[in-house]
């Protein structure tokens, strides 16, 4: 990334991407990729969503409470821990407002949001409910606690560089400290 308004594809699904929309969500100052419609608009095409239609606010919106319920979902699913409630639910109403359009529709022409957070909300469920929610891993940095897809097994720190080298750094100075107190 070169700015904090970068976005990041490197999550292992395009539902896992929607979660880096907003950087460091656990430090003093989350960065929000997705802060306006146009950005959404940028994200949503990056991803291979095109928008058949300006966004909103309202759009903005909903992407960005889907994205912050798929958060608390993936987040239990690497705790082990029960779903947050309601968070199910309303990801499984997002994904209910599919048509059999959104199967047949060229995303060249175009996607309307509802069906784009519909197609994102499926591919959560299905990695969510399936063998692939072994593969989940939260970055360890309190700040960041991304979650990703680890097909390694070994990760400690999301994909993103500055996690790992601070990680890094941070379990270095631990060892020092330990062989000189």
């Amino acid at each position: 990334m070169t700015d904090n308004t970068d976005f990041r594809f490197d999550g292992g699904a395009t539902w896992l991407n929607l979660l880096a929309t907003r950087g460091q969500s656990f430090g003093s100052r989350p960065i929000e990729r997705i802060a306006t419609p146009e950005a959404a608009r940028q994200w949503l095409t990056q991803v291979g969503y095109p928008p058949s239609h300006a966004l909103t606010a309202t759009d903005r919106d909903e992407l960005a409470r889907l994205r912050e319920t798929l958060r608390g979902l993936a987040m239990a699913v690497v705790a082990g821990a029960e779903a947050p409630t309601g968070g199910l639910s309303h990801v499984q109403s997002v994904a209910a407002a599919i048509t059999h359009r959104a199967f047949t529709v060229a995303p060249e022409r175009g996607v309307p949001v509802k069906e784009s957070l519909g197609l994102i909300a499926i591919q959560a469920l299905v990695t969510l409910s399936g063998p692939d929610r072994k593969l989940l891993k939260e970055c360890a940095e309190a700040d960041c606690r991304w979650v990703f897809l680890d097909t390694s097994g070994r990760r400690h720190w999301c994909p993103s560089p500055a996690c790992a080298s601070r990680g890094r750094v941070r379990a270095y100075r631990a060892r020092i400290e330990l062989r000189n107190p």
